[in-house]
C-alpha cells in the first residue's frame, strides 16, 4: 500500500463506525463484516473477497491502539490543513516541525532537518510517521528483518469442546520464502541490487509543499533486489504460498464468535524477521440439552405434577460428568430456576460457573384409567380453589 492510498482511505467508513467508536464497537463491526464477506462463505465471489481484504486491512489499523493513534494523526495532518504552500511554493507550517521530524528548533536547510541532511527533505520524518503502520521506516529499511503477515482462520467446535477446551488441527496457507530459490528470487541464488531504488526497496516522489513521499519500488516490488535469472517457481518474487497443518490449543470456556490471538503462529518473516500472529475465529455448535449463559450452563428438566406439588429429589444431568441430585421443595412452580454450583463452564482462573436448572412441569398426553380417576377426584376436592381469581380483577386496572 502506498502512502497516498493510506492517507486517502477512510478505515472508519470501511467498518461503518464513527471516529469516536470504542474498541468493542470496532471489534463487533469487524466480526460482522468479516463473517459476511469471508471467502469460505462466498466461494467465487471476487467482490466479497475484496471487501474482506478491505475490512481486514481496516481492522489491522483501527484494532490496534497504537496504530490507530498514528493513523488518526496522519489523517489529521494531511486532511485538516496540517500544511499549506506559502507564497514562494515552499511548505509553511502551523505546528512545530521539531516534534514531527525529530529536528530541534531553529534548524536550517542543509542541517540535520533540512535538504541534504538526515531527514532528506523531510522524507525521513514522514517515514517515522507512517513506519509503524507499514512495518517500514525511511529509505534503506527494506534490508532489515521484516515481520511476517498475520493470518486469520476459523474453527468450529462442539459445545463440549468449547466448554472444556480442545486441541484442533488447522490447515493454513500463507506467504513464505520460496523453497526452490531459498527466498532470493534468483534461480542461481545471486540476485543483483535494483538500480531504480539502489537496494532500498523504496522510491521518493514530490508531494508538494517541500514534502517527499515514499512508495515501494515497482521494479523490484519493494525487495531491493532483482533476479538475474528469475526462479520459475516464484517468478522472481522470492515468496511462495506455503501450506501447513498445525495443532492449535483452544482454551476452555470460549464463546461463539470469539477471536483468539496466537502470537508468533502466523506467516514467517523475511530476512530473519519474527513470525506474524494467528487469529482464530471460533464457532460453537449447539447442544441438544445444554445451553450457555456466560460462565453458567443451562438445562431444562421436566418433572411430574406430584413431584412439583409434593416435593422430592430429582437427578439432573451435567456436561461430561455424573448427574447431580437436587431437592425440590413442595409446591415448586414451573419455570423456577435452581442452581447446581460448580457444574458450569470453565472460567479463565480455572474455576467453574454454575449449572442453572429450570423446572418444567410435564403434562401427560395419555393417562391410564386409574390415574385419570385419581386426578378427577383431586379436581373435585380442590374445586373451591381458583388460581385465576385475582387475574380478572387485576386486568380491570390501568
Amino acid at each position: 500500500m502506498s502512502t497516498k492510498d493510506f492517507i486517502e482511505k477512510d478505515y472508519y467508513k470501511v467498518l461503518g463506525v464513527p471516529r469516536d467508536a470504542t474498541e468493542a464497537e470496532i471489534k463487533k463491526a469487524y466480526r460482522k463484516l468479516a463473517r459476511e464477506n469471508h471467502p469460505d462463505a462466498n466461494e467465487g465471489d471476487t467482490a466479497a473477497e475484496e471487501r474482506f481484504k478491505s475490512v481486514s486491512e481496516a481492522y489491522d489499523v483501527l484494532g490496534d491502539a497504537k496504530r490507530r493513534k498514528e493513523y488518526d494523526e496522519a489523517r489529521a495532518l494531511f486532511g485538516n490543513g496540517g500544511f499549506r504552500a506559502g507564497p514562494g511554493g515552499a511548505g509553511q507550517f502551523n505546528f512545530d516541525l521539531g516534534d514531527l521530524f525529530g529536528g530541534g528548533p531553529g534548524q536550517q536547510p542543509g542541517g540535520p532537518g533540512g535538504p541534504g541532511g538526515a531527514a532528506g527533505g523531510f522524507g525521513g520524518g514522514l517515514g517515522d510517521v507512517f513506519g509503524g503502520l507499514f512495518n517500514r521506516g525511511g529509505p534503506g529499511t527494506r534490508t532489515q528483518p521484516r515481520r511476517g503477515q498475520d493470518i486469520e482462520s476459523e474453527v468450529t467446535l462442539s459445545f463440549t469442546e468449547a466448554v472444556s477446551g480442545a486441541t484442533v488441527p488447522l490447515r493454513m496457507s500463507s506467504s513464505a520464502a520460496c523453497r526452490t530459490c531459498s527466498g532470493t528470487g534468483d534461480r542461481n541464488g545471486t540476485p543483483r541490487v535494483c538500480p531504480t531504488c539502489v537496494g532500498t526497496g523504496q522510491v521518493s516522489r514530490g508531494g508538494g509543499g517541500g514534502f517527499s513521499l515514499t512508495d515501494p519500488c515497482v521494479d523490484c516490488r519493494g525487495r531491493g533486489l532483482i533476479a538475474q535469472d528469475p526462479c520459475t517457481a516464484c517468478r522472481g518474487s522470492g515468496r511462495a504460498t506455503s501450506s501447513r497443518t498445525m495443532q492449535v490449543r483452544i482454551p476452555a470456556g470460549v464463546d461463539d464468535g470469539q477471536r483468539i490471538r496466537l502470537r508468533g503462529k502466523g506467516a514467517p518473516g523475511e530476512r530473519g524477521g519474527p513470525h506474524g500472529d494467528l487469529y482464530v475465529v471460533v464457532h460453537v455448535d449447539d447442544h441438544p440439552v445444554f445451553g450457555r449463559r456466560g460462565d453458567n450452563l443451562t438445562v431444562t428438566v421436566p418433572v411430574t405434577f406430584p413431584e412439583a406439588a409434593l416435593g422430592g429429589e430429582i437427578k439432573v444431568p451435567t456436561l461430561g460428568g455424573p448427574p447431580v441430585t437436587l431437592k425440590l421443595p413442595p409446591g415448586t412452580p414451573g419455570g423456577r430456576t435452581m442452581r447446581a454450583r460448580g457444574k458450569g463452564a470453565v472460567r479463565k482462573d480455572g474455576t467453574r460457573g454454575d449449572l442453572l436448572v429450570t423446572i418444567e412441569i410435564a403434562v401427560p398426553r395419555d393417562m391410564g384409567e386409574k390415574a385419570r380417576k385419581a386426578l378427577t377426584e383431586y379436581r373435585a376436592a380442590a374445586e373451591g380453589e381458583d388460581p385465576r381469581a385475582g387475574l380478572f380483577e387485576a386486568a380491570k386496572g390501568e
